[in-house]
């Protein structure tokens, strides 16, 4: 009997090429997702007047977009490269389309933040800059959703096999991602008798990030293992059980503010986590050339057996 092959390299070397990203983008990828997540918070406590929420959204939606900048233009080497990009607009390549994406977010995301200083103007300058705000601020929600999910059609857009094989899924996690984060923002920031918006988004996100991050760990054959096993799994497995306590946290303490700002604390970790698994978990399956050539022979094996 010949034994099971172990595909270690193909000749010395991966057969797929790692990403040359670093941690830098698996940090970019949570920034902006809570920069979208607080946004629509932003939104959302506005729409309900809720000012605390809407001031606590507006603030770190602009904290975490000036911290996704720097990450992409930390990852991109030279600050000038991020310009370059804005010269064309390419629809065909998610890069290009999500920095065009970012620039517009951050325009209005800007505006939004810097009506919160309005207070502190003049009487006739302040009835020009808060309408400026508002429309600022629903632009900014506007565009959330295309930021929160763009990165997840970057990552499977690669030919990382566990990121590419997961697809259909990715952009459920990241949304949910994004919501999870931004209802932890509304659960610090804001008094509880405020928060309830907060709890309903860290429900509904917390149900499309778990969803989404099952499917991708149970759902893929061989090319799900790289998200339960290593750094990826251990990331993943926290991420939930963070999730679990955020939310629970948020729904059975809403008469307490203490407990409400640790669910929020929880709901941001988790969203931290399950950025940095997702990105280990395709890392992973691109060092190790079974992930390349296991599901290529199983293609093929189907292929033939639906020909015979």
């Amino acid at each position: 009997m010949v034994p099971a092959a172990e595909f270690r390299s193909y000749y010395g070397r991966p057969i797929v090429r790692p990403p040359v990203w670093h941690h830098d983008i698996a940090a970019y990828l949570f920034t902006g997702g809570l920069a979208a997540g607080s946004a629509l918070l932003a939104a959302g406590g506005d729409a309900t007047g809720r000012p605390a929420l809407r001031r606590a959204g507006r603030a770190t939606s602009l904290g975490a977009l000036v911290a996704s900048t720097y990450f992409l233009v930390s990852d991109l080497g030279r600050p000038e490269r991020f310009h370059h990009m804005l010269r064309v607009a390419k629809p065909t390549s998610p890069m290009s389309v999500g920095t065009w994406i970012l620039s517009a977010f951050g325009a209005a995301a800007g505006v939004s933040a810097a009506a919160e200083l309005a207070p502190l103007l003049p009487g006739s300058l302040r009835r020009v800059v808060t309408p400026l705000g508002t429309a600022g601020q629903y632009a900014a929600a506007a565009a959330a959703p295309a930021l929160a999910t763009y990165t997840a059609v970057l990552l499977a857009d690669t030919a990382t096999p566990s990121w590419h094989a997961a697809y259909p899924e990715l952009p459920f996690v990241f949304a949910g991602s994004a919501l999870a984060s931004g209802a932890g923002v509304g659960l610090l920031g804001a008094p509880a008798h405020q928060a309830g918006p907060a709890r309903r988004m860290a429900v509904f996100g917390a149900a499309l990030e778990l969803y989404g991050a099952h499917r991708v760990e149970t759902s893929k054959g061989i090319l799900s293992e790289p998200y339960r096993q290593g750094r990826a799994g251990r990331l993943l497995r926290a991420g939930r059980a963070l999730t679990a306590l955020g939310v629970a946290g948020a729904v059975l303490g809403r008469r307490s503010r203490m407990i409400s700002g640790l669910s929020g604390l929880s709901l941001l970790t988790a969203s931290l986590a399950t950025r940095f698994g997702i990105f280990e978990g395709g890392v992973a399956s691109a060092k190790d050339p079974k992930y390349t050539v296991v599901p290529q022979r199983e293609r093929l094996a189907l292929k033939e057996s639906g020909e015979g």
